[in-house]
């Protein structure tokens, strides 16, 4: 549970837990749960990815290698075909054949040739987060291009691609959450507080669109979207679409905890105090239970997330130039770029991942969120 120990204070020996405040009692109780610091750490990594995309993605996302279309993931090595060990790690290159029943090119690789690999390149120049123009990449090469993860249909780099997609998919997530916590705060607080007609008006809404199916909705709002739209427009409808119905969740969550504090003795105090219903609410009853909202939070991050890759998957959602884990799956839907480039998938295990690791995570903040208990 807590971390144990003892500390002096005035000269007299006391738990630590006894003089702890919540948040290093919950701090206490996460890190405990294994699973959930595991969890935090693959997080904090997809964050470092989506911060600097353009540093750790060799090329830009549409960038195409002409030399090698649909081309097989590229193994790095540090041991030759000889059994010799290499210092520099490097890939092998390749020659393009053609396949004699189909006549397609098809890459093959050449373990004659060695094609060593940087750290820290400088390659394709970009400008990170739109400011600070720069052409140094964590990795690239000096002959050729290097595609660990493979190439798609037309030569773009698989590994680059998703790069840049977990930025706008997470992107999504953040601002979908930002959204569904503003209004379910907004309607459960006002629920809550004020309860009467306008706790029934509300309730009835949220009952409402609990009662639609989700995916028919998502998908009947998202085939509405102007197929002429900038991919800045549809980027920003699919946001406030998930929104829209991602926040009955935390309403009703927020109007129980109101409910059940609103005639509390700190709460009577406040009004005697003269406090307006609005302080009331966000400076007295929130930051009460908030911790129980941060844990829903994080559990509406995967489920935003997947909705933005199942419509996006369906051709409803985002669409190219913009990349994302769905558009990017999109182009694998097919059965036979899938038993031609099965390296496509690759994206899903990212999506996979990160799903596991927000409700990983969640199960950890849930528990921590009540950090005296057995």
């Amino acid at each position: 549970m807590a971390k144990e120990g003892h500390i002096k204070v005035d000269g007299k020996k006391v738990q630590r837990i006894d003089i702890a405040t919540h948040r290093q009692l919950m701090w206490w109780k996460f890190r405990k749960n294994y699973m959930a610091m595991i969890a935090a750490g693959i997080l904090g990594i997809f964050l470092i990815i989506s911060i600097f995309a353009e540093f750790i993605a060799p090329y830009s996302s549409g960038l195409r290698n002409t030399r090698y279309l649909a081309g097989p993931p590229m193994s790095v090595h540090l041991f030759d075909a000889k059994g010799k060990f290499h210092l520099r790690p490097f890939i092998y290159g390749w020659v393009n054949k053609r396949d004699p029943v189909t006549l397609a090119l098809i890459p093959v690789v050449d373990t004659s040739k060695q094609i060593p690999l940087s750290i820290f390149h400088r390659g394709e120049s970009y400008k990170l987060w739109g400011l600070f123009k720069s052409n140094l990449h964590l990795f690239g090469v000096n002959e050729g291009m290097v595609n660990i993860f493979g190439t798609d249909q037309i030569g773009r780099d698989i590994f680059s691609r998703i790069m840049y997609a977990t930025r706008i998919s997470l992107s999504v997530g953040a601002i979908g959450v930002f959204f569904v916590f503003i209004i379910g705060l907004l309607m459960g607080g006002i629920a809550g507080y004020f309860g009467g007609i306008a706790d029934e008006l509300i309730m009835r809404l949220m009952e409402f669109l609990r009662s639609i199916p989700t995916l028919p909705l998502w998908l009947a709002l998202a085939a509405a979207l102007p197929r002429d739209w900038s991919a800045l427009k549809v980027y920003v409808a699919i946001l406030l679409i998930l929104s829209s119905v991602g926040w009955t969740n935390l309403g009703r969550r927020v109007r129980s905890k109101l409910l059940s504090i609103r005639e509390d003795d700190f709460v009577l105090s406040a009004r005697l105090a003269g406090c307006s219903d609005a302080r009331i609410i966000f400076h007295h009853m929130l930051p009460s239970f908030m911790s129980y909202i941060i844990v829903d939070l994080t559990v509406s991050f995967p489920y935003i997330i997947l909705a933005e890759t199942a419509l996006s998957f369906l051709g409803l959602g985002l669409r190219e130039p913009i990349v994302s884990w769905g558009v990017l799956l999109y182009s694998a839907q097919n059965i036979h770029a899938l038993a031609e480039i099965p390296w496509l998938l690759i994206t899903g295990l990212f999506v996979v991942i990160a799903v596991l690791a927000f409700n990983f995570m969640g199960d950890g903040l849930r528990d921590a969120a009540d950090p005296l208990a057995k």
